[in-house]
């Protein structure tokens, strides 16, 4: 594993939904196996190629050890805003969440409990934490962070392009991307096909975040308050550049149908020799060895190389479920075991500062991106995760915005457009 040091450091971000793609699924029973008294509650998850149902499984079963008295229904679907509002409107509403989708309209609806400091144990609520609505804390603080995205590259067919280094400028990533396309090779493995637009705004918030956030790491603030737009100079011309590299044939753009996993598989199978995806790839680069050499680096903008890094709420609990103190209590001990802690760390690739001892058995790709943060963290240098600030952008703005984000890439779509289209779509959902 190599990776280009030093990468561009890194902060804690005001927070962001979690990207790991989701599975619509039916449902599992898993719990305390009590007497028959237990307390049912349904618990909302996701899965993904890293998080397995046995990952969750066991899991739940680790909390459920902690409290007694209770029993988990888990319930698998989408992580996103949507689904779980049509969970909460078909009368599905489950007792506790993964806290990714935005918090605020449930919230505004009373549907989400609030936590009092006891209640959280020893967790901290860190500063602008995106849990805290209005004074109040709606979700458990998420114990590490995620980054999205770095760049994961495959050392062996940028060595056969000739390269011997990744680009640590924009101008030395054009240049990459020209010397791979030169030699046959398809520079940017993208995806986005099954529903699953989300991965391609991972490749064009890496470019664009950059240079915007790069250069101001406030600016989606400013946003908010009407001080800059997307159609400004800056974000145009960070978006332009989203339409040159496709210009210059660098997508695997055959990529843009694939799903979330068939183009992790993609990448596996080296059908292009970078991929910009969270930090969870480390994990599965782990897990499923590569049959290349790995390498990793921050896409470089006209500012540096700032690594974006997201954190987020954590479990939330329904305020009507059956026993609402209960399921507190349960959601705390999921959140706060150390062998969850340690195995989200193994699975998903979760990132911890020098605070958290990492396990044992943890693979060179996940440790090189962990350095990265910890490095990050160290210089006390910040920028959020663009498109996905929870509390600064309105909800469900990153999925509305998805298929333009597509229209970019295949060029359907100009950068002016692009981002005359951002500003009607953030006005349409700040309204509502």
């Amino acid at each position: 594993m190599r990776r280009r040091m030093p990468l561009a450091a890194v902060a804690l971000a005001v927070g962001a939904v979690t990207l790991s793609a989701c599975a619509a699924g039916g449902s599992t029973s898993t719990g305390s196996g009590g007497n028959g008294e237990d307390v049912e509650l349904t618990f909302f998850t996701f899965e993904t190629p890293n998080l397995t149902p046995e990952y969750w499984d066991e899991a739940v079963a680790r909390a459920s050890a902690e409290v007694p008295g209770v029993k988990i229904n888990r319930i698998v679907g989408e992580n996103s805003l949507d689904y779980l509002q049509k969970l909460w409107s078909s009368g599905q509403a489950p007792d506790i969440i993964v806290g990714g989708p935005a918090l605020e309209p449930f919230v505004a609806k009373g549907q989400l409990a609030s936590w009092s400091e006891d209640e959280m144990g020893e967790l901290e609520v860190p500063a602008n934490f995106v849990g805290e609505i209005d004074g109040k804390v709606y979700a458990l603080p998420q114990i590490g962070a995620q980054t999205i995205p770095l760049v994961y590259y495959n050392a062996d067919l940028f060595a056969k392009a000739g390269i011997k280094e990744a680009p640590g400028s924009w101008d030395e990533l054009v240049e990459t991307c020209e010397q791979l396309t030169d030699a046959g090779i398809k520079a940017i493995e993208v995806g986005g096909g099954g529903g699953e637009t989300w991965v391609t705004m991972v490749t064009s918030s890496a470019i664009i975040q950059a240079d915007v956030l790069g250069e101001d790491p406030e600016w989606f603030d400013k946003r908010g308050e009407g001080e800059v737009s997307f159609s400004d100079d800056e974000f145009v011309a960070a978006a332009q550049k989203v339409a040159d590299l496709s210009e210059k044939g660098c997508y695997d753009t055959d990529g843009l149908s694939r799903t979330y996993a068939e183009t992790e598989q993609a990448f596996r199978d080296q059908k292009a020799a970078m991929y910009p995806m969270g930090n969870w790839f480390a994990a599965a680069a782990d897990t499923t060895p590569l049959d290349f050499e790995l390498g990793v680096f921050a896409m470089p903008g006209e500012s540096g190389n700032p690594m974006p890094v997201v954190t987020g709420p954590g479990l939330a609990v329904n305020a009507e479920a059956p026993d609402v103190d209960l399921a507190k209590k349960w959601a705390l001990a999921f959140q706060t075991n150390e062998k969850n802690v340690q195995a989200n760390i193994k699975t998903d690739g979760g990132l911890v500062g020098e605070e958290i001892e990492l396990p044992d058995g943890l693979g060179d790709a996940y440790l090189a991106t962990n350095d990265a943060y910890r490095e990050a963290l160290a210089n006390d240098e910040t920028v959020p995760a663009a498109f996905y600030i929870q509390g600064v952008t309105p909800p469900g703005f990153a999925t509305a915005i998805e298929p333009a984000v597509v229209d970019l890439i295949n060029l359907r779509m100009t950068a002016e457009e692009f981002g005359a289209f951002l500003d009607q779509k953030w006005d349409e959902l700040e309204v509502e």
